[in-house]
């Protein structure tokens, strides 16, 4: 029996989006997010630890238009943690042999194993999104997609892997204002695709497409979890908060580190060795 969609996490998600939090108070300030993310910092290193102590498998899917804050979200949960448990795993455009695969095949390689944590930046739901979006594939091929997805993903589940689906959802204004800022900023310049440009005037065709997605694949077993991204801070805590609300790990045990004691020879000139420092310019 598959939950109900998107619109019943309390409204649709692209109004949502565009509605100011009464109690709020607007954008979270840094300290406070600061603050708030070192707290969930330590509960993602245990997790962590369960996950290597116990053999768990995660796999966290994270989906949402260009400039929903994808990138930021999985960067704020992985920097204080071990990148040989916490895997990001972000495809680039498939090769012409891995397009005459099946469809998820070349995903299946990157599914988690014991003691791994691994984050799809963009995942298989690319079928039901941005290739749809662009005809990059037919609707017969999205709808043998859909139809197959929640067999997949109850497969995985009955393997043993917990499976977390996020949608960012970013109001029409605020993905503006982050395209534009990518066009402004050379650091930055390098995250605005052609692809990104060309997708950016078809957001009602996103919508549709996103939509039909949570029809066929927001299942009991697998259901999709909608996030309010226009403030990025918020959006990164509550994600975070939530997926370790999902995922039923506990402390494990370990002993407390105490450095031994060491001896440090007092430095002798060595005028063979020669140390190639480099210029002090800060």
């Amino acid at each position: 029996m598959k939950k109900k969609t998107a619109k019943a996490h309390g409204s649709d998600p692209e109004v949502a989006a565009t509605e100011k939090d009464e109690d709020s108070g607007g954008p979270l300030k840094r300290k406070a997010y600061e603050k708030e993310l070192k707290k969930l910092h330590i509960e993602l290193v245990k997790l962590q630890e369960w996950v290597r102590h116990e053999g768990k498998k995660v796999c966290i899917v994270f989906e949402g238009r260009d400039g929903a804050g994808k990138g930021g979200t999985i960067k704020a949960i992985t920097e204080r943690v071990s990148p040989r448990i916490f895997r990001v795993v972000a495809l680039p455009a498939p090769t012409e042999r891995e397009k005459s695969q099946l469809y998820i095949q070349r995903y299946i390689p990157h599914f988690p194993a014991a003691g791994e944590i691994v984050i799809f930046d963009r995942s298989y739901y690319n079928r039901a999104g941005v290739e749809r979006v662009m005809g990059f594939c037919s609707d017969e091929q999205v709808k043998k997609f859909l139809d197959a997805v929640p067999n997949v993903e109850k497969a995985m589940i009955d393997s043993g892997i917990i499976l977390l689906k996020y949608w960012l959802e970013v109001s029409p204004d605020e993905q503006t204002r982050r395209l534009e800022a990518r066009v402004d900023d050379e650091r930055k310049i390098w995250k605005l695709s052609k692809m990104d440009v060309k997708s950016y005037t078809r957001w009602d065709d996103y919508t549709k497409a996103r939509d039909e997605m949570f029809h066929a694949t927001d299942t009991a077993w697998a259901p999709w979890h909608v996030a309010r991204s226009d403030d990025k801070k918020r959006a990164r805590l509550n994600i975070i908060r939530h997926l370790l609300s999902e995922i039923p790990y506990e402390d494990v045990p370990r002993e407390k580190v105490k450095l031994p004691k060491r001896s440090v020879d007092k430095p002798k000139e060595n005028k063979d060795l020669n140390f190639r420092f480099i210029p002090d310019v800060f």
